[in-house]
């Protein structure tokens, strides 16, 4: 059998480990997930996850930074299949918002993610996100779509609503509905930064 480069080994148990954390944190949330049963359902130790993340809570960030991932790469097939810049800006900040929805996201990123982490605007994945609105904004003003702003403060600005508005829908006793009445203000909002607003919101 041949010898296996150790970069791909280390890579394997990274990868096994978030996967039993994220099942686990999905299930009964990160409080009530035992360390030894997730580590043990992965084939692995505990020594295994502090040596690798460091703690439970390090384990967190990696399942976040995963989900994360996974929710930036589906936004962004979102923004392609619309038919112009501006409705796939929309589409992508409203599929955001109705992510809160989703069980796992709602549980690990916006109940225990907070609890856990702190303020979800200061994790590292909102700068990313914040730079990428920001030149979408840029761009839309200059082909003449929306009214002339600045779009580093505008991308701030509607991050922070598109955030606070996902954590409303997974801290509500009824999401389904704080969702509908979340994505009505968000196509409000957003409508308003147009040159020609649409009438039909």
């Amino acid at each position: 059998m041949a010898h296996r480069p150790r970069a791909e080994m280390i890579a394997e148990t990274r990868a096994k480990l978030v996967s039993a954390a994220r099942k686990a944190f999905g299930t009964v949330g990160y409080a009530e997930a035992s360390m030894d049963d997730f580590t043990a359902a992965a084939g692995l130790t505990r020594g295994a996850l502090y040596h690798h993340f460091g703690d439970k809570e390090g384990l967190l960030r990696a399942v976040i930074a995963e989900i994360d991932g996974e929710m930036s790469a589906r936004l962004a097939a979102a923004s392609e299949k619309a038919p112009s810049r501006w409705q796939g800006f929309v589409d992508e900040c409203v599929a955001y918002v109705e992510m809160a929805l989703e069980p796992e996201i709602q549980r690990i990123v916006l109940r225990d993610g907070p609890a856990v982490l702190g303020d979800p605007s200061q994790w590292p994945e909102q700068g990313k996100c914040i730079r990428n609105m920001a030149r979408t904004l840029k761009s839309l003003a200059e082909e003449g779509t929306i009214i002339a702003v600045d779009p580093e403060a505008m991308a701030y600005m509607i991050n922070g609503a598109t955030l606070q508005a996902s954590l409303m829908i997974a801290n509500a006793a009824d999401p389904e509905k704080a969702s509908k009445r979340a994505v009505q203000a968000l196509k409000t909002m957003l409508n308003g930064l147009l040159v020609k607003p649409s009438a039909g919101l």
